[in-house]
């Protein structure tokens, strides 16, 4: 069985973003905003605890999900292929 890369890496960036953006507003609901760096700012340029942060959060684990879910489909499929031979 092939996987669609395109539907994957969608897939995939969609769950990213999302997780990042609903994990930054949880910590926001339950300890407060913080402009304090986490380990996520030290990747993610510009991320922070914050309603701006979680949007910046956002839009990079929606890029760094598609990406990653491309390389993660591409592979899957490279190495499905040859094993079935």
């Amino acid at each position: 069985m092939k996987l669609n890369v395109r539907a994957f890496a969608l897939t995939a960036a969609i769950i990213c973003g999302a997780g990042i953006f609903l994990v930054t507003w949880w910590v926001i609901l339950f300890e407060g905003a913080s402009c304090e760096r986490t380990v996520l700012g030290l990747v993610y340029r510009g991320y922070n605890m914050s309603p701006l942060g979680s949007l910046i959060g956002l839009v990079w684990g929606f890029v760094d999900g598609l990406i990653g879910g491309a390389i993660f489909a591409w592979l899957y499929n490279l190495l499905a292929g040859s094993s079935s031979k």
